[in-house]
């Protein structure tokens, strides 16, 4: 099982653009084959060091979440998006157990 972590800075951190970008990455779910679990969170501590949001996924491969990356409806529509909302983010993508 691969999974992949990003972190989210928004360059606007409103409670609403939180919350419309949190609802964005939650439109995944049913839309993509590859993706096997998907959470989305927002971070309550807000502290100098915190990202906005948090998104776990996880695939059964590496060829999924390549597949993952280029499917039009992740690099179409959620993508733009985020580029759109955000000022910085963090990617970690490892080999877990489940």
């Amino acid at each position: 099982m691969i999974t992949h972590i990003v972190f989210f800075k928004l360059s606007d951190p409103t409670q609403e653009k939180i919350a419309k970008t949190r609802d964005m990455l939650l439109s995944m779910e049913g839309k993509i084959p590859q993706l096997r679990h998907l959470e989305a969170g927002v971070d309550f501590i807000r502290s100098e060091r915190s990202y906005d949001l948090a998104l776990v996924t996880k695939f059964d491969s590496r060829d999924d979440l390549q597949a993952y990356q280029v499917h039009p409806y992740h690099a179409g529509t959620v993508v733009p998006h985020m580029k759109s909302v955000c000022s910085s983010s963090a990617t970690v993508d490892y080999e877990s157990q489940s």
